[in-house]
């Protein structure tokens, strides 16, 4: 959200730039002692052989495993970079995992089981199995490629849309005048649904903002409104007179900020980028180094009008969709304590915590996430 915060500090007109430092923690190329040390012994060529036995033997008898499963034939080989487990009783099976390659981060914790109480819930049985994904300011529907991946892997519908000027959509982003500009991708998508059709809209950073004005606007098409790290408005306000606060004591924030002049500097500024060379330390202190790679060549100047809007909300139509709330304690863009504060000024049904999450646990925390969704969308109505 720092990238929203931006313009919160008066800057000068002049475009600041700076030496990119290399990111924080770069990837090591780590490798095991048993394979990288000079194996001369025999004592080592013992070990080696143990384990290749061992490992032969693992394979045969998971070789064997799925030849009785598929009735003796020979299973497809799926050359998917997701790992794919077969039909069966493994706990594991009921865990996707994310589509890419790297194995779950140890630090990607499990949900705690309190958290976690509609688990026998199916899929047939909900009231949608339908997820919008709607990104925050600078980002776009590239950012959900994991839950996308994991929500369809375990049987649900994912659309992650582009907002105006985001992502792939090639609208300038210095044109952006309105909130409702920079949302029409949304609104246009509700608006196509089926009579009868419903979804459940998830907003990250900016993006809360957004589904709010979607959910004034079709609240009878929406089941369920999750916020992740989220702007969460009351009616009145935007997004600057929610953020000043965290701003005014956020040092990287500040650093970080690049107004953009698109109509000259003589106007106010039409967008604000975020310097590259700080985004793991904003947005992605606790995610893979590749996420942050992909984001440092994906992300694109936020829209400055949309972030001044006053947003218009009715108890009648945005508060009759079920609101919840995501928090993550290690954001560095939209501090706990801000979190916090708007859940106490508008309280949603439900507040979770994904512990150790970054502003972007999309891609901190994406098994996590993954399993807080699916138990949102299993809630069933208050009696």
């Amino acid at each position: 959200m720092g990238n929203l915060c931006a313009c919160l500090s008066a800057r000068p007109a002049k475009r600041r730039t700076r030496p990119v430092k290399p990111l924080s923690n770069p990837p090591a190329a780590v490798a095991s002692n048993r394979w990288s040390r000079v194996r001369s012994s025999g004592k080592d060529k013992f070990d080696d052989s143990a384990l290749i036995r061992e490992q032969a033997i693992a394979a045969a008898i998971l070789f064997r495993q799925q030849q009785q499963q598929h009735n003796g034939s020979i299973p497809p080989f799926d050359r998917s970079t997701s790992l794919r487990y077969p039909n069966s009783s493994s706990k594991r099976q009921s865990l996707p995992r994310s589509s890419s390659s790297r194995a779950r981060s140890l630090t990607d914790h499990l949900i705690q089981p309190h958290q976690l109480v509609n688990q026998d819930v199916k899929i047939a049985d909900l009231e949608t199995n339908h997820f919008v994904l709607v990104h925050g300011g600078g980002f776009g529907a590239w950012c959900w490629y994991k839950t996308i991946a994991l929500l369809e892997e375990g049987g649900f519908e994912a659309t992650a849309i582009d907002l105006t000027g985001s992502g792939i959509d090639s609208f300038d982003t210095n044109g952006i005048t309105t909130l409702s500009q920079y949302v029409k991708p949304l609104t246009d998508f509700l608006e196509k649904l089926d009579q009868g059709q419903k979804v459940i809209l998830v907003g990250h950073d900016f993006g809360g903002a957004c589904i709010s004005h979607a959910m004034e606007l079709f609240a009878h098409k929406i089941s369920k409104a999750v916020f992740i790290s989220a702007v969460m408005l009351t009616s009145g306000q935007s997004t600057l007179d929610l953020l000043k606060q965290a701003a005014a004591s956020n040092e990287i924030i500040q650093q970080a900020q690049i107004f953009l002049y698109g109509h000259g500097n003589d106007h106010p500024p039409t967008a604000i980028e975020l310097d590259k060379s700080l985004l793991r330390d904003l947005l992605f202190n606790q995610s893979p180094a590749k996420d942050v790679a992909l984001a440092s060549v994906s992300m694109r100047p936020i829209p400055f009008s949309p972030l001044l809007e006053e947003v218009s909300i009715s108890d009648t139509k945005h508060g009759s969709v079920r609101r919840f709330y995501i928090e993550t304690p290690e954001d560095h863009a939209i501090p706990i304590t801000l979190q916090e504060m708007m859940i106490s000024s508008c309280p949603p049904e439900r507040v979770f915590r994904l512990k150790g999450a970054d502003h972007s646990p999309f891609f901190s925390k994406p098994q996590s996430l993954y399993k807080l969704l699916v138990e949102i969308s299993k809630i069933p109505p208050a009696s």
